[in-house]
């Protein structure tokens, strides 16, 4: 009679090396990502985890609220993003639509309007910063040259302070915007304007129905991503003001800088992650929209 052999069961046999179930492809795959593996968990998820970790404690943002630096620090970001946020946004869409056109002079002119971006935030905030000194910044000694009267002390406001700030975000990110919405126009049909101009449509009919419909999800996208941006912007307020006078133009991004000057490293940490219920949101609608 025959023996019948059965397979023996798959936890039985013996497995293959790990490197053996792999291609050469697969493998030399897997040899390219461990770097940047290695790098994106030292410097990007080690660090989170153990900010989240320092931030573990509920007492600590017990006396985060009970901070009123905090308080006035959700104002004052909420007024930053939603002024900075639509006024840069609104000034990059018309000034993409003048930078668009192709003569020479307003090339050149598009040089220097992108180099406010392209410098480094320290020389170009801190310049600003040297300008509106009370005592011998260039604003004050025009004001005295032309009218004879000392000028304000213009970083003592928290308002004025504040609205440097903002103007100054403007003007920093105002030509990366600009140059990102150019792309958008520069995408549209030249015939759809060839046509609306043989209509006789003027320019705001032809923004209204062909530039707008064509660049609104851009737009929609940009203004989403800069929100992102703007929440870690710390340096237009931290340069200009440094959270002063008085604490009173703090934002989120710079309140963590303020415990940790004061060596409350676990405040420091709950302030950040206070702003995450920001950020997520925007994040998440943010994938969404690229993902379509």
């Amino acid at each position: 009679m025959a023996t019948i052999t059965y397979p023996a069961p798959a936890d039985t046999l013996p497995r293959r090396p790990w490197s053996a179930r792999l291609t050469t492809p697969q493998v030399w795959g897997v040899v390219m990502i461990a770097p940047y593996l290695l790098v994106f968990t030292a410097f990007v998820v080690y660090p989170i985890g153990y900010g989240l970790w320092l931030a573990r404690h509920p007492a600590s943002y017990v006396a985060l609220y009970n901070d009123p630096v905090f308080a006035r620090a959700v104002v004052n970001t909420l007024i930053f993003l939603i002024i900075g946020i639509n006024v840069k946004m609104l000034i990059a869409l018309f000034l993409s639509g003048f930078f668009v056109q192709s003569r020479t002079w307003i090339r050149w002119l598009s040089v220097l309007f992108i180099l406010p971006w392209a410098v480094p935030s320290i020389p170009t905030i801190l310049s600003v910063r040297f300008m509106f000194n009370p005592e011998w910044g260039v604003i004050n000694n025009l004001i005295f040259k032309f009218t004879g009267e000392d000028g304000p002390n213009w970083l003592n406001d928290p308002a004025i302070g504040l609205t440097l700030a903002i103007m100054v975000h403007i003007w920093k990110s105002l030509p990366f915007w600009t140059l990102i919405l150019m792309t958008g126009r520069l995408a549209i049909s030249t015939d759809m304007f060839e046509a609306a101009d043989v209509d006789g449509a003027s320019w705001w009919q032809k923004f209204r129905f062909i530039t707008w419909p064509s660049m609104q999800t851009l737009y929609l996208t940009c203004t989403l991503l800069s929100m992102i941006w703007t929440l870690g912007d710390f340096n237009s307020v931290y340069l200009l003001t440094g959270g002063g006078p008085a604490d009173l133009t703090h934002v989120l991004s710079t309140l963590g800088i303020r415990y940790l000057r004061l060596d409350q490293l676990d405040m420091s940490m709950a302030s950040i992650v206070c702003a995450m219920p920001l950020v997520l949101p925007l994040v998440y609608f943010m994938m969404k929209r690229l993902s379509r």
